[in-house]
């Protein structure tokens, strides 16, 4: 059975770019792309970096219970399609959720078997620092963001890991590790390997 993995961080922590990294590295593990209302910031891509919907489309998709999780951040809905995350586990593939603390609480309660990894940045400085070299908000959206920062990590004990970023490297090393730990448990490899175990015994 593939993993699901829930991945969260206040904005500004580094999570998309480490994400990405990830799939870069390692087979077999593919985000699922979320739908969002918000508008796309520059250089983001539909169907890419999200599914960029209206607030009418968004709310279809929520009336008939097509979202494993979903959540307002900043005004805006996200969301992550129920059709997209079973399609990419009955592929074979494992899967990593982008989601706040919110969303992960509410795909816990629908999927048993998740594993949730939580990051945070080396400091509230660092992180206001990353915020401002975006350029992409008003110093008022920054403050907002940095109260909404503190908020979600408040809920970093509701994971089972928690990797620090302070070095990019060592961060995605860390998550890498985790990701790979998880594919060596016995009931993984044993599926995974199901036709050797029965020459071998």
């Amino acid at each position: 059975m593939p993993n699901l993995f829930i991945i969260s961080a206040p904005s500004g922590c580094g999570k998309t770019s480490l994400v990405k990294k990830l799939i870069d590295q390692i087979d077999g593990l593919s985000v699922a792309i979320s739908h969002t209302t918000r508008e796309p910031r520059p250089g983001e891509v539909d169907g890419v970096n999200y599914f960029f919907v209206s607030k009418e489309v968004f709310a279809e998709i929520e009336k008939d219970s097509g979202f494993i999780e979903c959540a307002n951040v900043f005004g805006n809905q996200y969301g992550s399609a129920k059709e997209t995350v079973e399609s990419l586990l009955q592929s074979g593939q494992d899967v990593i959720l982008e989601i706040d603390w919110q969303g992960a609480r509410q795909v816990k309660s629908s999927f048993t078997k998740t594993i949730s990894i939580f990051i945070l940045p080396p400091s509230i400085d660092s992180l206001r620092e990353r915020l401002n070299n975006r350029n992409q908000d008003s110093k008022s959206t920054v403050d907002q963001r940095m109260q909404e920062a503190i908020t979600e990590m408040e809920h970093f004990d509701e994971f089972k890991y928690l990797v620090i970023n302070d070095d990019f490297d060592i961060a995605l090393k860390d998550l890498s590790n985790i990701i790979c730990s998880q594919r060596l448990l016995l009931q993984q490899q044993t599926e995974c390997h199901q036709d050797l175990i029965k020459q071998l015994i």
